[in-house]
Order: structure tokens, then sequence, then C-alpha cells
């Protein structure tokens, strides 16, 4: 298992029943309503995305500064630089506004600085290159909230700055024309997750103004869309709209540089969705900038020769297979040291030779392997750029503010997070972390906690079900894509795939077969073998083989399956401690009136031979069984003792593994369906 637990939820039977008649697949309203959407009118919102209102651009804190300035510029005819950040937020927040700028008639120049040479956000030597140009405005997009001394050496040199941003904000502000950032504690704009691609579209619509703010929507939401996915922002409010309306501008796409990409990525004859764009097209997009050659995806979406497209695309895609190769290599090197010397807590690897752009990567699946944040730090000359990811809902950009004492300087979310520290402050740091860490969780584990929507029998997953899942896009933070649990599924067979990165199965349940595919896992590691049966927790998704259209089951986690006898146990513990039972629960708990008289009539015969019956539960269930030709099942059994002792019918002494059972003589007729125990179990299933 790679979670310690998994979180299984279970749909509202009355909330299901509504959305189904209101027109849904049962396997669509079993999932809304596991989710808490019970309300036919709560769906149709939450299945129309497009309708979601954008925000008025103004409401964020200094965008009538920034739109009057950026309008200026254009009027003064002045050298405009926009400043972006190399990740795919980064390179499409710079594509879209250098275009929306460039058709206004705009003398504009992108510039994303060099991962490996400059690093994140303004820089010194940047800024004195750009005044050097001639250049009156510069414009940050996806980053800057942090550049207080990059945005004074600006202004000393003539040039002023808009900065628009969506990252943390520290306590002191750059001083600038503008500062447009949803996270400023003043702002209050309403929606607080765009990206910082979204913060550019909002700054190209507060340009444009209000009779070219549609056109100006249509245009730039496909470049909007796909840097708001990669850069994993929460699929609710204003995102919603941005991003959905963004994928259908890409099915076809009209952007010449998406069209050569997707093309290239094989998703030509594929419907882009947000999976697609998350891991498919933002990987290739994104290792331009971590093989710290951004300018090749900058170019690729603006532009206008398809030939050069073509080869940008090609390019991209080469780029990316090569940082495949890279981050493979850093993330064995890591799983051996960590192996040789593990670390607890919080993760802290620093080398001399890793690649700087890849490096956060790795510290995403080695977070997800030892299910704790990650900070991977690249050495070179004595100073240390360090990349991390989070696990367990730590907040990270909090983490390094706590130990800003020790860091040159840091920045990012919550999430994901980038800093600078000297080398010898490396062992203070990782030590702060940790403590860090600890303080966080109030000396607990971290969490691996694995949300399941629900559990799902295999009938239910046809073709055309797990096609209207499709109706969940865009999904994401807070509208995830939809995680089932398939329990007792039979392996039939198991080989690796792609180059043995990868595990085929092919699963039956309830005389179902399905495929199912587990990305970079092995099948010696998971100990499964022809055979065995396993609970999977899975993605649905449709395989388009030669035309041929079936399910597949992605595989997020899985382990093996308990036994049907281990099960029932685990249902009647749950009972004994008072735990909430589901309605299948208490259906199976249950007894009918033939478990009774079977168990009485045995109880009866075992008492002509001594006068108190003595055993295990197990044989006492399993004797009753034979004696009356019904299948043993221990835990009703057991329930059912409880009643008729309840009811006055027996005496029971319980022992640490023994129970002893004595029938008492009772002259009046007992009714079993009064007792509270049979009641709180029809109230369930009455619920």
């Amino acid at each position: 298992m790679k979670y310690k637990q998994w979180q299984v939820a279970a749909p509202c039977p009355e909330g299901r029943l509504a959305l189904e008649r209101a027109g849904l697949s049962p396997l669509l309203a079993g999932l809304l309503s596991a989710r808490g959407i019970v309300r036919p009118e709560d769906a149709v919102r939450l299945l129309s995305p497009g309708r979601e209102p954008i925000p008025d651009p103004f409401l964020l804190k200094d965008m009538d500064a920034a739109a009057q300035r950026v309008r200026l510029a254009l009027e003064r005819g002045e050298l405009i630089a926009v400043y972006g950040d190399y990740d795919v937020d980064g390179i499409t927040s710079t594509c879209l506004l250098t275009q929306f700028l460039s058709a206004r008639g705009g003398r504009v120049v992108p510039y994303i600085p060099s991962r490996l040479g400059e690093g994140y956000g303004l820089n010194h030597e940047a800024v004195q290159a750009l005044a050097g140009q001639k250049v009156g405005l510069i414009i940050t997009v996806d980053c800057g909230i942090t550049a207080v001394e990059e945005a004074a050496l600006a202004a000393s040199l003539g040039m002023d700055v808009v900065i628009t941003d969506h990252h943390a904000c520290k306590e002191e502000l750059p001083l600038a024309a503008a500062v447009v950032d949803p996270h400023r504690p003043d702002c209050p704009y309403p929606f607080k997750g765009l990206a910082g691609v979204g913060v550019a579209l909002m700054l190209a619509l507060a340009v444009a103004g209000p009779r070219e703010r549609q056109a100006v929507f249509n245009e730039f939401c496909d470049l909007a869309a796909v840097g708001t996915v990669a850069d994993v922002m929460p699929m609710t409010g204003a995102n919603r709209a941005i991003v959905s309306l963004g994928l259908k501008q890409l099915d076809p796409p009209r952007r010449l540089g998406f069209a050569s990409l997707i093309r290239c990525a094989g998703l030509e004859d594929k419907l882009v969705t947000s999976v697609s764009v998350g891991y498919t097209l933002a990987p290739r997009i994104n290792a331009s900038g971590r093989m710290g050659m951004a300018e090749v995806a900058v170019e690729l979406f603006l532009t206008r020769d398809p030939a050069r497209a073509d080869e940008l695309a090609a390019r991209l895609c080469e780029l990316n297979r090569e940082r495949q190769a890279i981050e493979s290599d850093i993330f064995q090197q890591c799983v051996r040291h960590l192996e040789q010397a593990p670390q607890e807590g919080a993760i802290v690897l620093a080398g001399d030779q890793w690649h700087q752009g890849v490096v956060g990567i790795v510290a995403s699946r080695l977070a997800e392997k030892y299910a704790c944040p990650c900070f991977m730090i690249c050495l070179d000359g004595g100073t240390g750029k360090g990349s991390c990811r989070s696990w367990g809902d730590i907040n990270l950009f909090a983490l390094l503010s706590s130990c800003s004492g020790l860091l040159e300087n840091f920045g990012g979310h919550a999430l994901a997070a980038g800093f600078t520290v000297r080398e010898e402050n490396i062992p203070a740091l990782a030590a702060a972390l940790r403590r860090a860490v600890a303080d966080s969780c109030h000396g607990e584990a971290l969490p691996s906690v694995l949300e399941v929507d629900m559990a799902v029998a295999p009938q239910h997953l046809t073709v055309e079900a797990v096609e209207a899942l499709e109706l969940l896009e865009p999904c994401g933070t807070g509208n995830p894509r939809p995680v089932f649990l398939l329990q007792g599924a039979q392996v039939h067979s198991m080989s690796q795939v792609g180059r043995g990165r990868h595990l085929k199965l092919k699963l039956e349940s309830r005389g179902i077969p399905l495929d199912a595919i587990y990305f970079s896992s092995q099948g010696a590691e998971l100990g499964l073998y022809p055979g065995c049966r396993a609970d999977v927790v899975f993605y649905p998704q449709i395989n388009d083989f030669r035309g041929v259209r079936s399910v597949q089951l992605q595989v997020v986690d899985l382990r093996p399956a308990p036994s049907r006898a281990q099960l029932e146990q685990a249902i009647y513990e749950k009972y004994c401690r008072g735990d909430p039972l589901t309605c299948e629960e208490a259906r199976f708990l249950l007894p009918e009136r033939r478990d009774f008289v079977g168990l009485y009539r045995w109880l009866e015969r075992q008492s002509t031979s001594c006068t108190v019956v003595e055993d295990t539960p197990a044989r006492i269930a399993r004797s009753v069984a034979r004696a009356t030709r019904q299948r043993e099942v221990p835990a009703r059994t057991m329930l059912c003792l409880e009643v008729l002792e309840e009811r006055g019918l027996i005496n029971v002494n319980r022992r640490t593994d023994r129970i002893q059972i004595t029938l008492r003589q009772v002259e009046h007729k007992v009714d079993l369906e009064a007792s509270d125990i049979i009641r709180k179990l029809r109230a369930i299933l009455d619920s």
C-alpha cells in the first residue's frame, strides 16, 4: 500500500435517488451524493462551469493603477518588458500578455530568466539589462511579489514596475506602480485561487475595457487554462470557467503552437481534458524551463509559422525525454541514499551534481514515496538552491517563514516553494524544518490518507457511465478526479510495460474482466501473484485501442483483499465499538428468523448432554452452520446470541477466547423483534 489509510466515503441514498431522477447516471449520481452534492440544482451548477461568472478584474487591489499604467505605456509607445517565470504558469502568462499588448500596438519584449543561470523571479542583472534596452515599464507575471530590492532598483534606473503575481505575500510589499496579487491581505477579490496566468488574464481584461472584455477572454482562455491546470490551482470559482472554456478552445486548437504540440504529443484525435493537460502537455512545456530553454516554449506559442511550430513542438518533446532520464537517475540516487540513511519528519537532501531544473519533480516523487515533505538542494560554490514539495497538508511557505533566519531568500506557496541557503546552514536548516514539521503535526506521524469517493460494483463501470463522468471537467483541487474502490478483484495476470516502468494488470470482479494500469510500479514490490485478490483504488478512464473503447482502471493504490470472513468480522467489531454502521453493514448483521431458530434448536440439542455449552465463537458458528446447512457467519451468530441474551432466553459468560452458554427456562412467548439490538439495526435501514 502506498497510503496507510483509505478514507472511503459513501453515497447519500436519498441524494443519489434525487440526482438519478434528474437524469444523471447512477455512477455520477452516487459520486456527487458522496461528495455532498444532493440537490439537482447544485449538480447543474457544478456540471455547467461555463456559467460561472468571472469576478470584475477591478476588484483586485491596485488593478485600476495597473491598467492605467499599461494604457499609458501603450499610448506613449514605451518599450514594455513582460517578465515571467520558467514554469508553465509563467510561460503562458508571458505569452498571453506579450500577444495581447502587441496586438494593441505595444512594443513588447518577453523576458524569462534562465532557471539555471539566474533563478526564479526578478534579479538585479536582468533589471539592469532591461534598463540598457530602454525599457520603460516592466510587467511581472507569476512572480515579483517578494522583489522589494529589485523593484527599488528598477525605479532608480527610471523604470516603472507593475507586479502581477499569485504567490503568498511577505510582510513588505515592493514599492511599484501597482502590485496586483489576490493574496494581498487588503485585496477584496472574492476568489483567491487564480494562477499567475489568471491574474495576467485579469490585467488584459482590465486594459481592454468592458466592450472588448469577452472577446479578449475568448482569445486567451486557452493559455490561461493550460497554465492554471499545470500550476495545480483549485478547480473552483472563476478557475472553473477559465479552464472549462479554455479546454473547449483546444478542441480543436486555434493557436498554432498548441495544435503542433497536441499533434506531437499524440493527442490529436483525443479530447483534451484537464488530465491530458496536466500529464501530457504541461510536462512538455515545463521541460523547456527545467532544461534552461524556456524560450523554446515561448516562441512556440507566439510563432505564426506552421513549420517552425512543428519544429519547436518536437524540440519540447525531446527536452521532456531528456528531463525524464535525468529525473529518474537523481530519484534512484536519492532512494539508495535514504535506504542507507533514513530520514524522519522531513527529507532534506543536498547534492552538487544535480540538475537544478529537475529536482522539484524528484522532491514531489520522494514526498509521495516516503509520505513526508521533501527539500532538495542543489549546491554550487557554497550556495544551495532548493526546491520543495509538501505532504499531508504541511504549509511550505509557513514552514520556510519559520526558518527564514537560516535562508538567503524564499518564495512560493503552501504546496511547492523554492529557497536559497548557504551550504554551511543546511544542517541547521534540516533540524529546524523537522522541528517545524513535528510542531505542525503536534508530535504525531504525518497523515498518509487516500480520500476515496466510494466503493463501486464492477457492473456499474460501463463505457457510457465512465464517459458521463467527463461532465465533472475540469477536475483538480476542490473538484478532484473521481477516485473509486473496487473490492476483492481477482488478479489474473501481470506484466511490465513501458520498458519495465509500469505494471499492467488483468482483473476479474464478479465475472466481469477489467484491465488496469499502475504507473511507476512493479509487481514484485506489491506482493501480487496470479490468482490472488486485491482491493484496488483507481481513476476510471476510457482506453481507445484500434477503435475499440473499453474501461481501464488507472491504479492509485492497492492492497491484498481481506477474506470474506475477515470483512464480516470487521463489521461485527465495528458494531461492538459502537461506530456508525452503513445500511449495507446493518443489513448484513440483521438476523433472519431462520438464524434464531437454527441457533436455538442447536443449543437445545447440545443442552441434552451438558448443562453448559462452551466453545469458541468460530466453532459454535461452524457447528450451527453444519446443523442447519446454512453458510457459516460467525458475526451474525454472535449477534443472535446477544439478542437471545437480551430477551432472557440464555445466559452468556464471556471468557478470553471462549464463551459459555446456558439455556434459561422461559414460560411465556418471547418477541425477538422487541429487542433493542434489532430495533437499532432496523432504524439504520429505515433512515
